[in-house]
């Protein structure tokens, strides 16, 4: 981040709320003669609504916490940066994404660069790499891992998730009452500021739904059948749920193969441990049969997937891949070059070989292009499967540097 307010008028880190963006910029700040403005406080809010021009007027750094709260203030930033181009001249935070607002008077085009920052990543909270990204179109199929983590181990990972509030509470029934209290306060405060919603009990109830279809297709018609809802309201408060980052859509991946791949994005929550607390799973009951372990393990992944993509050295894209007659993979890496990974996600601690149908699809259609093919597993060993395809403990997303 300090690099990129060395060289840019304005920079702003936009993510989940509580999710350690505030912390994140004070430790950037704190060296600097920085003005520190929080919208959440009313008073601010109030003097930043009455007088945005002066509002923003600082010769040095200013810091804007929530800019979403008052989103006109872009205005008066987009004039301060043309009259004074000096890089560094604001750091902004945001709880919602700030191209998605009604009414956004300014983007900022040309003078805003955009750090998106997500809860904790697993190598995060236990001090690893988050490599695997890199790794694995690096070195393709010779890439090999093994592991400690079980499937109970797994299992607690998901019910925790990634806030650094969630993680930091060791009592199973304190970090629930976190989840509540997040999601109800986003729907109160945060959903209400974007758009009126006609009843916040509807927005509960597509999030239990939601929850329950982690790591599947999106169909949002489905959803305003069972909801009884109109599907212009079903997709409006889908568009809501994202923007304040709550639920991320993977978007469907085709290179015109056929023209064979269905639209249809597939669901993942931002943070496991939310969707986690919405089914009322406890890591207990996770590894029994019958449970959302599997749904849950896959959104988990393809979220964890995602969080690597900001910080990798390859520039890669996140998609899903599925055609009309089934035939799927959970998720596809591609990079600029076109180069692909596929990577299907299994809860169970073996592998068979029809597991890697869906990645030897890929592969016989797009020949040296594709990479390898990677199923990731409970088991603690990587194995072969034939060429470019590899059997590899999910914990390779975290454990490998």
């Amino acid at each position: 981040m300090s690099e990129a307010l060395s060289d840019t008028r304005v920079v702003l880190i936009n993510g989940a709320r509580q999710c350690g963006k505030s912390t994140l910029v004070r430790g950037v700040a704190k060296d600097v003669a920085a003005e520190w403005r929080d919208l959440d406080d009313p008073v601010a809010r109030q003097a930043a609504v009455s007088d945005p021009a002066g509002f923003v007027d600082f010769p040095q750094l200013m810091v804007v916490d929530e800019i979403q709260r008052v989103p006109e203030l872009l205005l008066a930033i987009k004039a301060q940066v043309d009259r004074d181009p000096r890089p560094g001249r604001y750091l902004l935070t945001g709880s919602s994404r700030l191209l998605g607002l009604r009414d956004l008077p300014d983007t900022l085009p040309g003078r805003m660069e955009t750090i998106e920052l997500w809860p904790f990543s697993q190598g995060e909270i236990d001090g690893t790499a988050d490599g695997f990204v890199d790794a694995v179109f690096a070195q393709g199929p010779e890439l090999r891992h093994t592991t400690g983590v079980s499937r109970a181990g797994y299992a607690a990972r998901l019910v925790r998730g990634g806030f650094p509030e969630a993680v930091a509470r060791q009592n199973a029934r304190r970090s629930q009452r976190f989840f509540d209290s997040y999601v109800g306060d986003l729907i109160a405060r945060d959903i209400r500021q974007l758009s009126e919603i006609e009843r916040s009990g509807q927005m509960r109830a597509l999030l239990r739904m939601l929850a329950a279809r982690s790591g599947q297709l999106l169909m949002a018609n489905g959803l305003s059948n069972e909801l009884q809802l109109s599907a212009s309201t079903v997709h409006r408060y889908l568009a809501l749920l994202e923007e304040v980052f709550l639920i991320k859509r993977i978007p469907a991946w085709s290179r015109n193969l056929g023209n064979r791949a269905v639209a249809a994005p597939k669901l993942a929550f931002v943070d496991s441990g939310i969707a986690a607390n919405l089914l009322g799973a406890d890591a207990r009951g996770l590894v029994r049969p019958g449970s959302a372990f599997g749904p849950l393990l896959e959104a988990f992944v393809l979220m964890e997937l995602g969080r690597q993509l900001t910080w990798a050295e390859e520039r890669v894209d996140l998609f899903h891949y599925r055609t009309k007659d089934k035939v799927e993979v959970d998720a596809v890496l591609e990079n600029r070059q076109g180069r692909v990974v596929g990577i299907e996600v299994k809860a169970a601690s073996t592998v068979r070989a029809e597991d890697f149908r869906g990645l030897r699809h890929l592969a016989d259609r797009l020949g040296d292009d594709f990479v390898t093919g990677v199923v990731l597993y409970t088991g603690d060993q990587t194995y072969s499967f034939g060429d470019r395809m590899r059997a590899m403990p999910v914990s390779a997303l975290w454990e490998i540097g």
